[in-house]
């Protein structure tokens, strides 16, 4: 169900909506859970949120960017410095929205793991959404590594696989991984359809792709398969919404040393990285 300002959404045909971003606007209204927003434009700016994301999964599944384990990750050196541990720090004479528009353009440039991956396509969906004069004032000293980011984005974490959407970002995990080979603990990926899901190194597969994949890199004498974990994430799209048209916030939040933070709010918790 969805709700605006404590009312059942009227007339949902009638948002400025793709098909797509429509699709996702009825699953949420056929769901158990209640969805509750303070406007239709807070409801329109989630959706197109989510569009943007899914069209950065495909965008990233069309470069030539490559899978790679931390300790082999590499990028362009005209924009990224990798650091020691296999993140990449932004040059300070490149603007964020520049460094990450590169990724995608020059793909065969870059490898790097699943994690990152999902930073990446959220950092892009947030550049489509708030532009270039937005993005490079919000996101200075951008640095990309598994997680975690210096640029405060804060991300909505849920404990739910089955109220997963399109844009969410989900997680495969295998417990019996090959110690060898830690970088097949899990996989990563984006919801991107029915049954359909984007995971940087995998591509665009069924769940029971992924999870194949996942248990071929198993321990000897594994007993565990792999499963879909119940996590769910995806980027505070109010918080970013309310970013979008309050330049102080913009300001504040780029002049704050790195110290992030974690807020609980019902079933919902929000990381701000």
């Amino acid at each position: 169900m969805i709700s605006i300002s404590g009312r059942p959404l009227q007339e949902a045909g009638s948002l400025p909506l793709t098909r797509m971003e429509q699709s996702i606007v009825k699953a949420k209204e056929n769901s158990p859970v209640t969805y509750y927003y303070p406007s239709k434009e807070a409801l329109v700016y989630e959706m197109q949120m989510r569009s943007k994301i899914v069209k950065a999964a495909n965008d990233l599944n069309a470069s030539y960017a490559r899978f790679a384990p931390f300790r082999e990750s590499f990028s362009n050196p005209r924009y990224w410095i990798r650091t020691p541990n296999g993140g990449f720090r932004l040059r300070g004479n490149v603007q964020p929205a520049d460094g990450i528009r590169d990724i995608f353009e020059h793909g065969e440039y870059y490898g790097f793991e699943c994690s990152t991956a999902i930073m990446i396509l959220f950092y892009k969906a947030v550049l489509d959404m708030i532009g270039d004069d937005e993005f490079n004032k919000y996101f200075q000293n951008l640095y990309l590594r598994d997680w975690h980011a210096s640029n405060y984005l804060p991300l909505v974490v849920t404990e739910d696989k089955n109220e997963a959407y399109l844009g969410d970002g989900v997680y495969f995990e295998n417990p019996d991984f090959d110690p060898q080979a830690p970088e097949w603990r899990g996989e990563n990926a984006i919801v991107m359809g029915p049954n359909l899901y984007f995971g940087h190194g995998i591509g665009l597969k069924s769940a029971e792709d992924i999870l194949a994949a996942l248990n071929e890199k198993r321990k000897p004498n594994s007993t565990r398969e792999a499963f879909q974990a119940d996590l769910v994430v995806h980027p505070d799209f109010e918080f970013l919404r309310n970013l979008s048209s309050d330049g102080n916030a913009v300001q504040t939040f780029s002049q704050q040393a790195w110290n992030p933070f974690v807020a609980q709010i019902g079933s919902q918790t929000t990381y701000y990285y």
